[in-house]
Order: C-alpha cells, then sequence, then structure tokens
C-alpha cells in the first residue's frame, strides 16, 4: 500500500511539474510572440495629420521598400533597405529629387548629381558605411540589367550609410553588391518591417538599439490629398526625447553618458507636385525634425535627408531635351507638407527604436528601449 501511494504520489508531481513547464514555455512564446509597440499604441502621434493606410512611406503610391538582413554568428549584424521611388523603370523616368546635408560626417553617394540635375534615377540604397562601394555595384548591375537600359553607359546610383561598426564586423565587408540586388527585388508596397532589420540590423540611438522606421501623413489641400512618408535609418545620439518628455532623464535605466556621435540617414518620398528646389526644402524639415528627438547633430554624426516626389508631371523622361508641360506646387502652398514631414519624421525615429529589439554582436549587448518604463513615463510625465 506504501508503495502505490508513493508511486501516486510521484505520478501527480510529475503531472503537475509537466503542467507547470508547459505553462511556462507557453508564457515564453507568448512572451517572445508579443510584438513590440508603436509610438501610436503608446498614444503619441505627433502632428494633426492622419497617417496613411499602413503608416509607411509606402502610403506613397508606387513606392517599394525592400531589405535584406544579414545575421551570422556572433559578430554579423547589419543589412540593406531600399526604397524604389515607383513601379517603373527608373533610370528612363527619373523623379524629381533633392538632397538636404545637415553635417556631412558620412557618405552619400551621387548626392553631387541629384543637386545638380534635381532628379533621382535608382532605387536608394541605405546599408553600412563601408558597404557603400558594393552597394553602388549592386544599384549599377540591377539598373544595367533591367529591360530598356542596353544602352546606359552611366549610373548615378544613389547611396547612404551610417555606421554599424559597434555590433557589426563591418571591416568583415560582409554586405555584397548581390545582397543590394535582393533588396531591390524584395520591393513591395504595404507595410514596411521596422526596428532591428535591414539597414538598421546593428544601429544604434542615444545608446539604446536603433534600426529602421517609418511614418506618413495624408494632408488635406484644397481639392487635393497629398501624402508625405518618411523612412529613418536611426544610428545618431544626443538627449533622447519623446512626445516632449526627456526620456533621458525620466528612465532609470537609461545610459548616462550616451555618445552623441552616429549618423541618421532619411528618406522623405511625396505625390505631392513639388520640384528639386521644394523637394530640398522639405528633405530641410525632415533634418530639422530630429531635433524634437533630441538629437544634438554633433560632429561626429552624419545627418542626411533625401526627398524625391511621384507625382508623374515632374518625371523627367531619358533622354528628352525638349520642352515638357509641368504641374508644380506653388510655395505658398508647402506649408502642410513640411508639417507633415517634421510629423512623420519625429514618429518614424520613435517607432525606429521602440520596434527593435536586445541586439548582441561582437560581446557587446545593446538594448531596445524599455516599454514598461517609456509608458510609465509619458503617463506621468514624470522625470528626475
Amino acid at each position: 500500500m506504501h508503495r502505490i501511494r508513493a508511486f501516486l504520489s510521484a505520478v501527480t508531481w510529475a503531472r503537475r511539474t509537466s503542467a507547470l513547464l508547459v505553462g511556462l514555455v507557453l508564457a515564453a512564446n507568448s512572451a517572445v510572440a508579443q510584438p513590440r509597440p508603436s509610438a501610436r499604441d503608446l498614444g503619441v502621434a505627433p502632428g494633426p495629420y492622419a497617417p496613411g493606410a499602413v503608416n509607411a512611406i509606402t502610403d506613397v503610391r508606387g513606392v517599394r521598400v525592400g531589405q535584406v538582413t544579414i545575421v551570422r554568428g556572433d559578430e554579423v549584424r547589419t543589412g540593406v533597405t531600399v526604397i524604389v521611388p515607383h513601379e517603373g523603370n527608373v533610370f528612363r523616368d527619373k523623379v524629381p529629387g533633392a538632397v538636404f546635408v545637415g553635417n556631412a560626417f558620412g557618405k552619400l553617394a551621387g548626392s553631387t548629381q541629384v543637386r545638380e540635375l534635381g532628379t533621382i534615377e535608382t532605387p536608394i540604397v541605405l546599408t553600412n558605411t563601408l558597404a557603400v562601394g558594393p552597394a553602388i555595384e549592386g544599384v549599377v548591375r540591377w539598373t544595367l540589367a533591367q529591360p530598356g537600359n542596353a544602352d546606359v553607359r552611366s549610373v548615378n546610383a544613389l547611396v547612404g550609410e551610417t555606421n554599424d561598426g559597434g555590433l557589426n564586423d563591418i571591416r568583415g565587408l560582409h554586405v555584397t553588391a548581390a545582397d543590394v540586388r535582393r533588396a531591390i527585388e524584395a520591393g513591395a508596397p504595404g507595410p514596411v518591417e521596422e526596428g532591428a532589420v535591414g539597414a538598421g540590423t546593428g544601429t544604434v540611438a542615444f545608446g539604446w538599439k536603433g534600426g529602421i522606421g517609418t511614418s506618413s501623413r495624408v494632408v488635406p489641400k484644397g481639392t487635393d490629398t497629398w501624402t508625405v512618408g518618411v523612412l529613418v535609418q536611426s544610428n545618431y545620439g544626443g538627449r533622447l526625447m519623446m512626445d516632449g518628455v526627456p526620456l533621458w532623464k525620466a528612465l532609470a535605466s537609461a545610459p548616462r553618458e550616451a555618445a552623441a556621435d552616429g549618423s541618421c540617414m532619411l528618406v522623405v518620398a511625396t505625390d505631392a507636385p513639388l520640384d528639386a528646389r521644394d523637394l530640398e526644402r522639405l528633405a530641410a524639415r525632415a533634418l530639422f525634425a530630429l531635433a524634437r528627438t533630441g538629437s544634438t547633430y554633433a560632429n561626429g554624426s552624419g545627418d542626411f535627408a533625401i526627398a524625391f516626389s511621384t507625382h508623374p508631371s515632374l518625371r523627367v523622361a531619358h533622354g528628352v531635351d525638349t520642352p515638357q508641360p509641368r504641374t508644380a506646387m506653388p510655395t505658398d502652398g508647402v506649408s502642410p507638407l513640411f508639417e507633415a514631414a517634421m510629423d512623420a519624421t519625429e514618429e518614424a525615429v520613435y517607432d525606429s527604436m521602440l520596434k527593435a529589439i536586445d541586439t548582441t554582436g561582437r560581446g557587446r549587448t545593446v538594448r531596445a528601449l524599455p516599454v514598461d518604463e517609456v509608458r510609465r513615463a509619458l503617463a506621468t510625465r514624470a522625470y528626475r
């Protein structure tokens, strides 16, 4: 009888232990599967304008985003993010474009021709600092291979970068031209993955994990409605602010000596009929918005913004040398678009960090923003 009781007791213990372990596994899986919140989930929605359908740069019709994330072993944390301006042959049907430089401690290949001619003729590529060369090769090879481009002998690839060498073996030159072509070919409309992906895989912002973020705004103007979308590669520093709250003070776990150096790449798209001059002004507003997030525009920070319009009347057909009719927004009509660009940029930065995850590379771990702490700080507006 004693042995029977002992046996039944052991079975009961085993069942309870098994149930407990299953519960723990399910809870762990649930925690892993639980998505990190966006800024809007926390009640942060900068500005008066509503976002587009997916709150991304792809809300601008025809714009596609493709990403390749490269994670290998303990050392490689990098990737590629590509913005394709429209669904056709971008080289033969160029979009008006502009570049604004806040601080030129960085590399934006192709920017001089964009400034000179006011057009963009390739997908826009973001990657790491030492991958600019392979990225140019990848864009050029992809462009040459497109149907109708058999006679092309010059391509102005537009490639920007930030330095992810803290978490990534940047000297290993792990991004290849083939990776860039894969990212372009993966370009798609609709939702864009954010956080530690693509060109944001190894980035750091304000001492926390940075990454890729995107947002959009829909701007009614008379009988028209225009969309402004922004994509951010956050890898810069300063003193982090969110919705006016100084998180650098409010978060107990905030890095006390977060470096201000780093870089930020911004890409702004709109379907509004803005020419190159006003696109440069639009790009500037996106860069100005980084101040809202706490950027100090440090000496070692490369701060660049690229802007383009998808409006069909402003496209430049390759080889055409006769006058073309244009539609252009008058300067008195651009202020709402400027505001939209600033608001979308601010939100995109927040989402680049909120959607990121803890990342370990090269023996270093960079934590993602602690969501519960952020939520409490925003709710109480309290800081130390």
